[in-house]
């Protein structure tokens, strides 16, 4: 077989090979709409049962979006990939709607596949907890042990049960990062870093081996009053004395030396669970409190909260659409240049939602909840100059701070006629720091050197094989001061401040939500609803007379249907007691998931130029 029939043989076998998956697919799709279509006609709503304990069991990270792109979530999820984020927002909404069902008993907390969230996401479901008690429903929280998130939440329960196995692991908040000076000395990388701002430490792991002082003196106000709020919020919900977490935490190792290594033991102790259970002897119990399961011999009767909302759908107050709406908006992760998916911020994304919000006359005021540590100083202006746009239509402009609002995240937040922020929201971060790496020296010590000529002085000085040119360093050095200058002037005219008085907050540093309030830099203290009800009132709307419209992300229509198709085979698994993803991992996925993440990290630094407003302010 000469050359060109062999290539002929090989193009056809793979251009046939394609021809039955593309039919394959069609065949897929079809039976997705037939699947859809029965469903619509004789799919039964998930019943729940007349006496039931309501399973609140989150997996991976409490987030106010779900990151990702919706259709790709959707097609994980119909694999049983576990779910690796949990809406606050669902946990909340199924909260609220079992205060006053009847149907519902007692509510459980299993809590194993909670991995953590931001302190002030764990004080909003821990407050949904609080409203059910009000409401005279029971709350338990049975674990095989609990961590520090874990902890937080069970602590609001009537009773906490622990296995006989188990540990209530109290650490305190850390801020560790890891520091690439010595790998980028041995991998002989040149990282040309700029920045403005005493505290600008995000740019510090490529500059040193360890944690300046400056970033040590900043880090510590905040994680403090991150652990105060922290222990104050636990320690009140479970009544023991003032300062009893922070000795627990301290005096661990002696604690279960004093029980024999029994760690279980040392918590009951501690008196931070009351009574050491097997998962027999739960069930058994709970069966004495709401009955025995219907469909499955020995277990109580139960439904997980995913499934309750679903059935019951989500609760308000207020009709989700009205004629006079307030829009909320959503702007969570990373801000990066152009379009991106849920759970990072795209500049022309998040300017897009905007400019639908200002031209839709349905829309009397807008809420931009921001919980990000900012990214590309471009994309924060992009953002910023559509906000104004909003602004010059007469339109209300609120914002809801989340965990963190820092850097470029405060940058498209201090445009608002009112921030509203929780006392332990991490804020400020006003600064200013760019990245720029050669390679020259590695490339040497290869063999590998690059030379040439060019037309003018700045020809190839911005060439990452080559050391970076002089004129270059200056150039990007004055960039960094005018971006530093242009964040603080605007804080000042957006602010009301002096700009000397900017400049002294400023500086890269971080404040904790009480600080940032006494500083200027915040109006209000609370949650998403207060802002929205300040919008609504800025806006001139009664309470009750106006709707609230989530804007999000425009599916196209074979994306709804796998979603819905998705929430068909929820329902279907549930009927039929299959649990789909949500379980807990281990040490190594989490490993992987962690380095999958920082490498995904390193593909959304694309400013333009290169200059960045962000924070490095994440706390476990």
């Amino acid at each position: 077989m000469n050359g060109r029939n062999w290539f002929s043989a090989v193009f056809g076998t793979l251009w046939r090979g394609l021809g039955k998956l593309v039919k394959a697919i069609k065949v897929l799709i079809i039976f997705m709409f037939v699947v859809f279509f029965l469903t619509s006609l004789f799919g039964t709503r998930v019943q729940v049962p007349e006496s039931a304990a309501l399973i609140l069991d989150p997996s991976g990270i409490l987030v106010d979006q779900l990151e990702g792109d919706p259709f790709d979530r959707a097609l994980a999820e119909l694999q049983d990939s576990p779910a690796d984020q949990t809406l606050v927002k669902d946990v909340v909404d199924s909260l609220r709607a079992a205060q006053d069902d009847e149907r519902i008993r007692v509510v459980v907390l299993r809590l194993g596949a909670l991995q953590g969230g931001g302190l002030s996401k764990l004080q909003a479901v821990g407050s949904a907890i609080d409203e059910v008690r009000a409401a005279g429903k029971k709350v338990i929280a049975m674990g095989d042990g609990y961590s520090q998130a874990q902890y937080y939440l069970a602590s609001r329960a009537d009773e906490i049960y622990m296995h006989d196995f188990g540990f209530v692991l109290i650490e305190g908040f850390g801020y560790y990062k890891a520091y690439l000076r010595g790998a980028l000395e041995k991998l002989e990388i040149d990282v040309n870093v700029f920045r403005v701002g005493e505290y600008k430490s995000f740019v510090e792991p490529y500059l040193r081996d360890d944690m300046s002082e400056e970033d040590k003196t900043a880090s510590r106000r905040w994680l403090t009053a991150l652990w105060g709020a922290y222990q104050a919020d636990v320690v009140g919900a479970r009544g023991l004395q003032p300062g009893a977490l922070d000795t627990y935490a301290n005096s661990t190792v002696e604690l279960v030396e004093a029980t024999q290594g029994n760690t279980a033991q040392a918590a009951l102790n501690a008196g931070l669970v009351d009574e050491l259970l097997g998962h027999q002897e739960f069930r058994a119990r709970m069966i004495e409190e709401v009955g025995e399961s219907d469909d499955y011999d020995g277990r109580y009767a139960s439904i997980g909260f995913r499934t309750y909302l679903s059935a019951v759908g989500p609760t308000t107050d207020k009709p989700a659409v009205n004629d006079d709406n307030v829009a909320v908006l959503m702007a969570t992760g990373m801000i990066v240049d152009g379009d991106a998916s849920p759970g990072t911020i795209g500049g022309q994304t998040l300017s897009s939602l905007v400019q639908r919000a200002t031209e839709d006359d349905s829309i009397a005021a807008v809420v931009l909840r921001v919980d990000s540590p900012g990214g590309s100083m471009f994309a924060s202006e992009v953002i910023y100059a559509e906000l104004e746009v909003l602004k010059a239509a007469g339109k209300p402009f609120v914002v809801s701070m989340g965990s963190v609002a820092a850097s470029g995240g405060y940058y498209i937040s201090m445009l608002a006629d009112e921030i509203w922020a929780n006392p332990t929201t991490l804020s400020g971060s006003i600064g200013v720091g760019a990245m720029f790496p050669t390679f020259q020296r590695g490339l040497g010590s290869l063999g590998i050197h690059v030379d040439g000529i060019g037309t003018t002085s700045l020809t190839g000085q911005f060439d990452p094989l080559r050391e970076l040119g002089v004129d270059m360093r200056q150039l990007i050095q004055l960039s960094t001061q005018d971006a530093y200058r242009v964040f603080v002037n605007k804080v000042a005219a957006d602010r009301n401040m002096d700009p000397a008085r900017v400049d002294e907050v400023a500086q890269g540093r971080v404040w904790i939500g009480t600080d940032a309030l006494e500083l200027g830099l915040i109006d209000q203290m609370g949650g998403l609803q207060d802002a929205i009800d300040a919008a609504a009132n800025l806006a001139g709307l009664e309470t009750g007379d106006f709707g609230i419209q989530y804007l999000d992300q425009e599916l196209k229509l074979l994306e709804r249907i796998v979603l819905r198709l998705v929430g068909f085979v929820r329902h279907a698994a549930a009927e039929l007691g299959i649990t789909m993803g949500g379980g807990s991992s281990g040490p190594l996925e989490k490993f992987v998931r962690l380095i999958e993440q920082e490498l995904s990290e390193l593909t959304r630094w694309n400013d333009p130029r290169g200059l960045y407003y962000h924070c490095l302010c994440e706390s476990w």
